[in-house]
């Protein structure tokens, strides 16, 4: 690909990133109640989530969930049932003191981490917008006349890289919220994070596909 469609694409991705998503949400919510630790383990989990989705539609294989309404359905309302969860657990939580999170010892951080990961490795698996959304954009930028593999790999992980950064920096001003914030507001910015989740659950639930 050229320069300026690389360009082009670099800017198109950042613009998705920056977008507050469920696993925005869920990384702010883990530097809050976790710190960096817990939401490294999210981020991973988000970006093994896109990963997979990415090599899906490399694979041809979006075409078959854009085709098949049943199959589309059930993801979606799959996805929709656990945003709803995740909502329901962030509003109840109490807003955690970094201090006393930081001195957990490794064995009992290292459960919440993988806890973390598979929350968001779930939370992107879960949702067919994002399958139908890189199946259309990703093709745009592919040159159909040169071997496609290397190109989907190159696009697939400027796109990581960019997500990661977002997240991080989500998580960081979780961790930032918890060292400025009383505890009133920690809880205040769950149940914002907990309403944002619900808010994305409405919209995946009324979501139809393009005609559809």
């Amino acid at each position: 690909m050229t320069l300026d469609t690389l360009l082009i694409y670099l800017v198109a991705s950042l613009a998705l990133a920056v977008i507050p998503g469920p696993t925005m949400l869920l990384a702010l919510s883990n530097g809050i109640d976790g710190g960096m630790r817990r939401a490294s383990w999210g981020i991973a989990g988000a970006s093994l989530g896109s990963i997979t989705l990415i090599a899906v539609v490399a694979l041809g294989l979006g075409s078959l969930l854009a085709a098949s309404e049943l199959l589309f359905n059930a993801i979606r309302l799959a996805g929709v049932a656990y945003l709803v969860w995740l909502g329901v657990k962030l509003w109840r939580s109490e807003g955690a003191d970094l201090g006393a999170a930081l001195a957990k010892s490794a064995i009992e951080v290292r459960p919440h981490g993988r806890v973390a990961l598979m929350r968001s490795l779930l939370v992107a698996l879960s949702n067919p917008k994002t399958v139908l959304f890189f199946a259309a954009f990703l093709p745009q930028f592919i040159d159909i006349t040169r071997p496609q593999g290397t190109q989907y790999l190159l696009l697939g992980a400027i796109f990581v890289a960019l997500d990661t950064c977002v997240m991080l920096a989500y998580a960081a001003a979780g961790t930032q919220a918890v060292r400025w914030l009383s505890r009133r507001g920690l809880k205040a910015l769950n149940r914002s994070c907990a309403a944002g989740m619900w808010l994305l659950a409405a919209t995946l639930a009324f979501w139809r596909r393009p005609g559809t």
